[in-house]
C-alpha cells in the first residue's frame, strides 16, 4: 500500500534552515541542495512501509507513535497515520544536537 507523505509548517521551517545554514555559512549552496535533496528522497520513500522505522526514544514522542529515520547526519521525524493513510513529517534536526529538547520546541 501507498501512503501519502505530508510536511508539516515545522518541517518546512527545518529543512529551510539546514539549506541556509550549509549554503549561508558553511558558503556550499552546492552540498545545501544536495543534502536537502537526499533528506526529502528519504522523507519521500515513507511512502512504503512506514511502519519499518523504530519509534521515537523519547517521551512524549513515543508514545504518540513518532517515528525516526537518519539521513547522514540529520533525523527525519514522522508520525504515520493508518487511519489517513498519510505520513506527516514533523521535524529535521541534525542529529548531534540535544533531540529530547529541540523536539521540545
Amino acid at each position: 500500500m501507498i501512503w501519502e507523505v505530508s510536511y508539516t509548517d515545522s518541517a518546512h521551517l527545518d529543512l529551510q534552515e539546514i539549506y541556509d545554514y550549509i549554503a549561508d555559512v558553511l558558503f556550499e549552496p552546492a552540498i545545501a541542495q544536495k543534502q536537502t535533496d537526499r533528506i526529502m528522497d528519504t522523507a519521500d520513500s515513507l511512502n512504503f512501509m512506514p511502519l519499518r522505522h523504530r519509534l521515537c526514544d523519547y517521551e512524549p514522542w513515543r508514545s504518540r507513535g513518532w517515528r525516526f529515520v537518519p539521513v547522514d547526519n540529520y533525523l527525519i521525524f514522522y508520525l504515520p497515520d493508518e487511519s489517513q493513510n498519510t505520513v506527516f513529517i514533523m521535524r529535521i534536526m541534525y542529529g548531534g544536537r540535544d533531540i529530547e529538547e529541540h523536539l521540545s520546541e
